[in-house]
């Protein structure tokens, strides 16, 4: 009988140990792995959320598409100078002026924006000269007439202009 007790208590403290040394470590770990997990499930469903948000505005943007290139065509990335000079020759010419001169470029970094600024050397009837002023403030580039200059020789004005035009 006492081969029996002792037994019987030998298993019980080597049962209650085995469980403290190799069960309960394990299910702190589970715990702490599920806590972990539950985490992660958060984080995944609110990059989801962020996900559709995004593709329902970009959704909503593919409506302004037209309105998006204006943007793009006024501020291009690019500034394709030798398209905005040829843009410059054709107004002038559309609008009865010669042009003499296309003076050197300057960059000056504004924030965000490059503001390009060139001087133009025109010579024709004010008329003329107004509805090129016209047409460079209807055109799709976003430019801008810093400065003009008047000088009367011979009886033709000649129009001295400071132009900027802007890109990213």
């Amino acid at each position: 009988m006492k081969k029996e007790v002792f037994y019987s208590i030998f298993f019980l403290i080597f049962s209650v140990l085995l469980f403290f040394l190799l069960i309960s470590p394990k299910q702190v770990s589970l715990s702490t792995l599920n806590s972990e997990l539950l985490q992660k499930k958060q984080e995944f469903e609110s990059s989801d959320r962020s996900f559709q948000e995004i593709l329902k505005t970009s959704e909503r943007l593919k409506n302004y598409q037209e309105e998006i290139s204006k943007v793009d065509s006024a501020l291009p990335e690019d500034p394709s100078i030798p398209s905005l000079f040829n843009f410059i020759q054709k107004s002038s010419s559309q609008s009865g002026l010669l042009l003499e001169n296309i003076g050197s470029i300057s960059v000056k970094e504004e924030g965000k924006l490059k503001k390009w600024t060139t001087n133009i050397k025109l010579k024709g009837d004010y008329s003329s000269f107004k509805n090129f002023v016209s047409i460079l403030e209807k055109s799709a580039r976003l430019i801008k007439v810093e400065k003009i200059s008047l000088l009367i020789e011979k009886e033709t004005p000649t129009y001295n202009l400071t132009i900027s035009f802007f890109s990213y």
